[in-house]
């Protein structure tokens, strides 16, 4: 999170596609909540994977162990079930257990870039950061689409017993 008193926060949620060295980068501007992580795979979804892999039936989503995506939330499974219901994809989720995210491979094919991009530009706006990483490639054919998500994500939301129920897990 990047928190300017003028400009706000800037909240970066990534999405990384392995395969095709391909990036999404979803920047919010309120809190990082399952909501947000799920509207950005959402997000990538639409402008990204869909288009890459139209016959696309099932989705691994790696991913650490804590915040938004943290797999002891219940909010998490319940956003994600979302997820599956608005694509029709089959959804598998591996974290990294506590301490290793480090070596996720979107930290080292993607974030170290845009950090590498950005480096010594000032984000002085929403617009600058947006285009800061949208700019970022590499040689070896990294390409990052951005965007600017403006809603507003509620924290402390509570997930009952019969609303986790209807979370399909196999």
């Amino acid at each position: 999170d990047f928190l300017d008193k003028e400009l706000g926060k800037a909240i970066p949620h990534g999405i990384y596609d392995l395969a095709n060295n391909q990036g999404w980068v979803s920047v919010g501007i309120t809190h990082d909540t399952a909501h947000f992580a799920a509207n950005s795979i959402l997000r990538w979804w639409a402008r990204m994977g869909a288009r890459r892999f139209p016959n696309g039936s099932q989705l691994l989503i790696t991913a650490d162990g804590g915040g938004s995506n943290n797999y002891r939330s219940r909010l998490w499974k319940v956003v994600l079930q979302d997820v599956a219901d608005a694509t029709g994809l089959k959804l598998s989720v591996s974290h990294f257990p506590p301490g290793t995210s480090k070596w996720n491979k979107i930290e080292h094919r993607l974030f170290c870039f845009i950090t590498q991009n950005w480096r010594g530009k000032p984000l002085v706006s929403h617009e600058a950061i947006i285009n800061l990483i949208a700019s970022t490639s590499t040689k070896t054919g990294l390409t990052v689409e951005a965007e600017l998500d403006t809603n507003v994500y509620e924290t402390a939301i509570k997930v009952s017993d019969a609303e986790l129920a209807k979370v399909k897990i196999s």
